[in-house]
């Protein structure tokens, strides 16, 4: 009864993040059909990979034509987030939690599920992480196969139109956070630098898809991570303590 009740507090916890997977997955439908991809084969893309910008970045390889190689390396650094988070989420288990119930939640392990997971009140406990991620899962692959569905009836003009979508996406992301700090909006922008550089460039224009989202996201990834790094904790805690024995004398 408790494991039943746990459940269903998941489930209605990311009904939220389902409805909102839901939508952006609609573009990347589209997005699939458009590099050649039928409905079937994106569903059980999105079913097996819960990644939205790790399948946004893959479908623009296979669309370009890029290798596994890149494909890989693309996906490897793009997602390499998710294992600091599953990390962090072990912490917060229960203690009853096995090994490989913990590898089956490390699978709808995102960036939203995280957030509400970490938010949780209590231990979390397979049923309850099991609900979180039942829906968004359903929602992610259900509005990939509709997206490419709907993509494939609407007229071609329409349907690539559409894919404004993604940079909407994105520019959800990034927007609101960039202007709550300085560090993110400044390495979001060098990001950008780069980018622009092997779209415009001539040299540089002809470097695949793949290759220029790796060297971007690693270059932007790298001037970040020297020029803002994140301060440990007992290292601002001296800080602070300086400051008020500085203060005080």
């Amino acid at each position: 009864m408790v494991l039943s009740k746990e459940f269903r507090i998941g489930v209605k916890d990311g009904i939220p993040i389902a409805l909102g997977y839901f939508a952006v997955s609609f573009s990347l439908g589209i997005a699939m059909l458009n590099a050649g991809m039928t409905a079937v084969q994106g569903a059980v893309m999105s079913v097996s990979n819960l990644t939205s910008a790790g399948e946004f970045a893959g479908v623009k390889v296979i669309a370009a034509g890029g290798t596994l190689v890149e494909l890989v390396l693309t996906q490897l650094i793009i997602n390499l987030r998710y294992s600091l988070m599953s990390l962090s989420l072990t912490q917060k288990l229960d203690e009853k939690v096995t090994l490989w119930q913990k590898l089956l939640i490390a699978f709808g392990n995102t960036d939203e599920i995280f957030a509400v997971a970490m938010n949780h009140q209590r231990s979390l406990t397979l049923p309850y992480m099991l609900g979180l991620q039942s829906l968004p899962i359903v929602g992610w692959t259900a509005g990939t196969f509709l997206g490419a569905v709907a993509g494939g009836l609407m007229p071609r003009s329409v349907s690539v139109a559409m894919n404004v979508m993604l940079y909407g996406m994105f520019i959800a992301i990034v927007i609101p956070v960039a202007k709550k700090s300085k560090p993110v909006l400044i390495v979001a922008s060098v990001a950008i630098f780069f980018s622009s550089l092997f779209q415009y460039v001539p040299f540089l224009h002809d470097v695949s898809t793949g290759i220029s989202i790796i060297i971007c996201t690693v270059a932007a990834a790298t001037f970040g991570a020297i020029v803002f790094p994140v301060k440990e904790e007992s290292d601002e805690t001296e800080t602070q303590i300086s400051g008020k024995v500085g203060g005080e004398g």
